[in-house]
Formats: C-alpha cells, sequence, structure tokens
C-alpha cells in the first residue's frame, strides 16, 4: 500500500476523525478523551483507543506528553502537522453535515429508480 493511502486511512479512519476533531479544542488525558468520543454516541473500546492514538502518534499527528507525577499523567495533543490534518476532516465533517439532506434526497432518487427498474425486468 502507498505510504499517503495508509497515512489518508489513519486519518479517515472511524475513530482517527473522532480524536483528531476532538483534539482541536484542547489536549485530553486518555480517560478524558474516551469519554468526549463517547458523548457523540460512538463509544470507543481503550483497547482501540490506544491503537489508534500510538498510530497517530507515529504518523506525528498526535503529542503523548507523560508527566511523571503520581499518580502519572498523560495528555494528547495534537501537533503543527496533527492541527492541520485535524481542521481538513473537521471541514469535510461539517460539509457532510450540511449537506446531508442532499445526500438523502440522492438516496430515496437512486432507491426509487432502482424499485422501478427490478419491477419492470
Amino acid at each position: 500500500m502507498c505510504p499517503y493511502r495508509l497515512v489518508l486511512e489513519h486519518v479517515t479512519s472511524r475513530w482517527g476523525v473522532l480524536i483528531l476533531i476532538a483534539l482541536l479544542d484542547r489536549p485530553y488525558r486518555f480517560s478524558e478523551l474516551r469519554r468526549e468520543i463517547g458523548r457523540h454516541g460512538r463509544g470507543v473500546s481503550e483497547k482501540m483507543l490506544a491503537q489508534t492514538l500510538q498510530t497517530l502518534q507515529r504518523d506525528g499527528l498526535v503529542h503523548r506528553d507523560a508527566r511523571p507525577v503520581i499518580p502519572p499523567r498523560v495528555d494528547y495533543s495534537l501537533t503543527g502537522l496533527g492541527r492541520e490534518a485535524a481542521e481538513q476532516v473537521r471541514a469535510l465533517a461539517r460539509w457532510t453535515e450540511r449537506r446531508m439532506p442532499d445526500v438523502e434526497r440522492a438516496r430515496r432518487a437512486y432507491d426509487e429508480a432502482r424499485a422501478l427498474s427490478s419491477r419492470a425486468s
């Protein structure tokens, strides 16, 4: 797989999108980020959140700040590269919300045309 396609897959994955958009607002601790994502009706497992954060960190999009205090504190934030990617992803998410009525109309028209076509056969 081409390297850029792999990064695109990471950025546009189900959890990658939600993580990047959430981190645009502010840094989060792991459990806070998990709750924030869950507020949108999409619960993410600890394992999947950890894996996605590690992937985004490896790609240079997320910064992990582990502080040697008791109890340990780890914050996640966007890097400059991550902020740029997150802004693009958020723009696409906003476009999708704005244009959803048009998508729904197109789907209905498609389904109706298919139903008519199958009846005629």
